[in-house]
């Protein structure tokens, strides 16, 4: 009897400029969570795309349970019990979460929806997993962890036997990893086969039984996680030791270059402020972190900075000039640098090419631009130089299209352009979401390295190891507020996180952080 459930044999897969995988063989044992492994752009989400039918392979043959199958597209690999995840939700927000899962497998009876049905199994299946969810929710109104449970619901709801999971803990909080893994097991128990793509090597030292490791494109080797490494997983991923220590020297900051006031920003789905009364200094020469668990007023904060959106109340300073009511590109002109939370939404036009989406912010900058006309080989030598710097992988250079690359190199693409525009300070949003150890060790080197030239550097982050070792000063945030100022060289992890869950403050009301 063949003990793999999916065989993948010598694929190969194209795209213009590019082979994205190179004679790859997968194979997957029943009842296992295997990981996939590879830096940004090394083919795994090309492959599992492959397996989904989204993309048809130039060579190679897929078998499940030994025999040979063709998957023309996504129903027929539902058909063979193949379910996906993707790393950039498919869901339709202005559909509830109930029509989003039955989307495609509508239950009918003389020509009439069976909604009633099917409700009742989507609700058994929510209890049975521990993945509550709200049917009539629309979307575009719930949390990203909630969408995730829909995409899962997606897949338990179509029977699927064979789950893959594109990068499922990019976008997801502390406390909603670990109840993913648990449900990983779960699936695991019950008989179910898991691909599990991920970046993060804890979570496959944490979950996995075996994981096999991509590097370019090409196949490097499968391991038993009980017989490896995190540094043996790491060396396999980027060809080299990869340090997962922040190498910074002690600096004394200098002058004030962001100073908020009292800022109050109101909140969209409640008639409380998602932000109140928040006080706190960012000086040169320093990174200072704004920690919290997701939904506690970070991203609306950061929304009211940054110009995307209108605070209520008090006074956003940045190097001396009051910007409260300035513009998005008025604040970018004074000094400052954004790499956002979403990177479809605010940080790239998908539909642009690399080399437009590198100067998107000074394209009318003489560098650029000559009596109102681009100068094409400026930008494009600028470009060539940016993609080098920031190993961007992409098939056709400076004339890629962002929206067909990989989501860690969209996000390196928008690194490099922050860190290279001219500014004082650099608000940087999760900018490590989605990159490998390898992108990761060089994005933190970047922030150190503008801290060291003098830079205010502002940290929003939900990794609680990059919090700690990338910072010089944590400021904790909760239900909107600051309610601790923290020293990542005196406290620890367990401390930050009863700051976090609101358990404790240090901040005497009124008071300001700096």
């Amino acid at each position: 009897m063949n003990d793999y459930i999916i065989e993948m044999l010598n694929i190969t897969k194209e795209f213009p400029g590019i082979i994205a995988n190179d004679n790859i063989t997968l194979r997957l044992k029943k009842g296992e969570i295997h990981a996939l492994l590879g830096e940004n752009g090394a083919g795994k989400s090309t492959l599992m795309s492959v397996l989904f039918g989204l993309y048809q392979p130039e060579k190679g043959e897929i078998r499940k349970n030994g025999n040979t199958v063709k998957i023309n597209n996504p129903n027929d690999a539902n058909a063979l019990g193949i379910g996906m995840v993707h790393q950039h939700f498919k869901l339709v927000e202005i559909f509830t979460v109930l029509e989003n899962i039955i989307l495609g497998v509508e239950p009918h009876a003389l020509g009439f929806l069976q909604k009633k049905k099917a409700r009742e199994k989507v609700v058994e299946l929510s209890k049975q997993y521990g993945l509550e969810v709200n049917p009539d929710a629309l979307i575009e109104k719930i949390s990203v962890g909630m969408q995730q449970r829909v995409e899962i619901l997606k897949m338990l709801y179509r029977d699927n036997e064979i789950l893959i999971f594109d990068e499922p803990t990019a976008v997801l909080t502390p406390q909603e990893i670990d109840e993913l893994m648990e449900i990983m097991r779960r699936f695991a128990k019950e008989g179910k086969s898991i691909l599990f793509i991920t970046h993060k090597l804890n979570e496959i030292m944490a979950v996995a039984d075996r994981c096999t490791v991509l590097r370019k494109g090409q196949y490097v080797g499968t391991v038993d996680i009980k017989d490896t490494t995190k540094e043996e997983l790491s060396r396999m991923m980027v060809g080299r030791d990869v340090s997962f220590r922040v190498q910074k020297e002690t600096m004394t900051p200098g002058r004030v270059v962001l100073s908020v006031r009292n800022v109050s920003v109101p909140s969209k789905t409640s008639k409380k402020n998602a932000v109140s009364n928040v006080s706190f200094d960012v000086r040169a020469g320093e990174i200072v972190c704004l920690a919290g668990i997701d939904g506690n007023g970070q991203t609306e904060f950061v929304s009211a900075l940054t110009g995307l959106e209108r605070h209520t109340s008090g006074t956003i300073t940045l190097c001396d000039q009051d910007i409260s009511k300035a513009s998005v590109r008025t604040r970018s002109q004074a000094g400052m640098s954004h790499i956002p939370e979403d990177r479809h939404k605010y940080g790239l036009v998908l539909d642009y090419t690399l080399e437009d989406n590198l100067v998107i912010q000074r394209y009318w900058q003489p560098q650029f631009q000559r009596f109102g006309f681009i100068r094409r080989k400026a930008v494009r030598s600028y470009a060539e130089g940016l993609i080098k710097q920031y190993d961007v992988r992409s098939g056709q250079g400076p004339l890629t299209i962002a929206r067909s690359m990989s989501g860690g190199n969209q996000q390196k693409t928008i690194i490099g352009r922050e860190i290279d525009k001219d500014h004082e300070l650099l608000v940087a949003v999760q900018p490590t979401r989605g990159l490998d150890v390898g992108a990761i060790e060089y994005i933190h080197k970047q922030l150190v390295a503008r801290r060291n030239a003098g830079k205010a550097v502002l940290l929003v982050s939900l990794e609680l190891d990059e919090v700690m070792n990338v910072s010089d000063r944590i400021l904790v945030m909760y239900e909107g507020e600051i309610v601790g100022e923290l020293d990542p060289k005196t406290t620890t992890v367990q401390e930050l996180g009863l700051y976090m869950s609101g358990a404790k403050r240090n901040l005497k009301e009124g008071s300001h952080a700096g």
